[in-house]
């Protein structure tokens, strides 16, 4: 019994480990240049996702908000849309669940800002309407994606797609980004003048 259970980790880790080796390194290259101009220009950054990507983007929010921040120096700007709970559930209640992060994106995003959106599907319709709306606000637009890229791959500026179908390493990747990228902005920070 012992055997099938250390087969199971195994074959787990092993999908994981294909999908680590398949990554488009010039893809996160890409989103590390998007963090960098934004801490340089002083936008803000705004994430959003559902159920495993929500709590995805508030860890981001907290390696970003903590995480990053050096003595004496400026700080980087980066809000969950997802974490104001009464908010999120009075545009559900009031207007439609699709629009739990556009009317948030409406309502503070402006021009310059980097809205992330995180689906490991690609095609979650309020995901979706965060994309219309941060692109109408003139924002540019990172999505966090798998399963093949889906409808919001061709309606962000640019987006890293994670090559698998399996909910799991598709989020265990979106958090490994976080580490990757979290770390590269503290190091811009600390180098900044």
């Amino acid at each position: 019994m012992s055997m099938e259970k250390s087969q199971f980790v195994r074959s787990y880790f092993e999908r994981l480990k294909q999908v680590l080796d398949s990554v488009n390194i010039a893809e996160v290259t890409r989103v590390l240049e998007i963090f960098e101009d934004a801490y340089r220009r002083d936008a803000t950054v705004y994430i959003c996702g559902n159920g495993g990507s929500w709590a995805t983007a508030s860890h981001w929010v907290c390696d970003f908000s903590k995480g990053s921040n050096c003595e004496g120096k400026r700080r980087f700007r980066m809000f969950a849309l997802g974490d104001n709970v009464p908010m999120l559930t009075a545009y559900a209640n009031d207007v439609h669940y699709h629009s739990v992060f556009s009317e948030p994106v409406k309502t503070y995003v402006r021009k310059g800002d980097v809205v992330v959106l995180i689906t490991a599907s690609g095609n979650s319709p309020n995901i979706l309407e965060a994309a219309t709306a941060a692109r109408e606000a003139g924002a540019i637009t990172v999505g966090l994606i798998g399963f093949g890229g889906g409808k919001l791959q061709a309606m962000t500026d640019h987006s890293v797609v994670v090559p698998s179908r399996e909910y799991g390493p598709v989020e265990d990747l979106h958090m490994i980004l976080d580490h990757i990228v979290s770390t590269f902005v503290r190091e811009i920070i600390a180098a900044s003048a």
